[in-house]
Order: structure tokens, then C-alpha cells, then sequence
């Protein structure tokens, strides 16, 4: 089965962006604050505004390359958003269910997970090494894991004293 190029790229982009994005607004969040509502309120935002964010980016994106039809773009568009926000919103589950430190690291867990199946089926689908694009795809995340949890504390050590 042939998946269309304008679903692959909306639903890869939108949902890679989506589990990374929101893994660095919990884990920053969290280290800076603490606060189930503020982390809920974040990851509410992010799975609207940088959903829509995203669609409007790889929908100008496709529109550039001037080679897709309007539904290409649109479908792009489209798969895009609904990657973000669903995979997003995915995150609020734990949040809602378990302790707020026991949430963080299932969230983390979660996410390192989705985003390795993802980065196997591409890598599966380039016919390329694929532990060395899972590889690659989980340090990049992780990378933005401990930036952002950095980032939370100095925050929280400067304006929380």
C-alpha cells in the first residue's frame, strides 16, 4: 500500500512535532513550576495554537516548492494539524491520571516511544539503517528534553527564589 505523499508529510511532520514540542513544554513546565494546571494549560496551547502554527507552516512550505496541487497542500495542511493536536493531546492522559512527577516521566516514556515506532517506519520505508535513524531521532529529543528541564530550572531558580 502506497501512502500519499501529501498525507505522509503532514502526518510525520505534524506528529514528530507534536511529541517533541510538547515533551520539552512538559519537562520544562515541570521543572520550573511544578503546577498540574500550568502544564495542562500548556499543553492545551500547544495542541491549538502550534498545531495550527505547524499546519499554516507546512502548508506555505508545500505551497513553495510549487509542485503540489491544491489538495496536495490542503491535505498536507490538514494531516498536519490533526498529527499535532491529537498526538498532543495524548500527553494530558497521564497528566490527569497520575502524580505530576510520575506523569512526567510516563510522558516522557510515551513520547521516546511514539517517536521511535515513528522514525522505524520511516527509516523502513528509505530502506536505510534503521537503528540509526531511531537512534538519531531519539537523541534529538532527548536533547530537547534536557535543554528545556535546564532551561525550567534556571527559570525557577531565578524567578521563584
Amino acid at each position: 500500500m502506497t501512502v500519499r505523499h501529501s498525507l505522509k508529510v503532514g502526518f510525520c511532520f505534524g506528529s514528530t512535532s507534536g511529541i517533541i514540542t510538547t515533551l520539552g513544554l512538559i519537562v520544562g513546565l515541570h521543572s520550573g513550576t511544578h503546577s498540574t494546571q500550568v502544564i495542562i494549560g500548556g499543553v492545551l496551547t500547544i495542541a491549538i495554537a502550534d498545531a495550527f502554527s505547524d499546519a499554516l507552516g507546512i502548508h506555505i512550505s508545500e505551497e513553495s516548492e510549487g509542485v503540489h496541487t491544491p489538495r496536495e497542500i490542503w491535505e498536507s495542511t490538514v494531516f498536519t494539524f490533526i498529527g499535532k493536536f491529537l498526538f498532543a493531546l495524548t500527553f494530558i492522559i497521564p497528566i490527569l491520571l497520575l502524580s505530576l512527577d510520575t506523569a512526567v516521566v510516563v510522558s516522557v516514556v510515551w513520547g521516546l516511544s511514539l517517536l521511535g515506532v515513528l522514525s522505524y517506519f520511516i527509516a523502513r520505508g528509505q530502506k536505510g539503517r534503521t537503528w540509526k535513524v531511531v537512534l538519531e531521532h531519539l537523541l534529538i529529543a532527548i536533547v530537547v528534553i534536557v535543554i528545556t528541564h535546564l532551561v525550567g530550572e534556571w527559570i525557577r531558580a531565578t524567578f521563584y527564589c
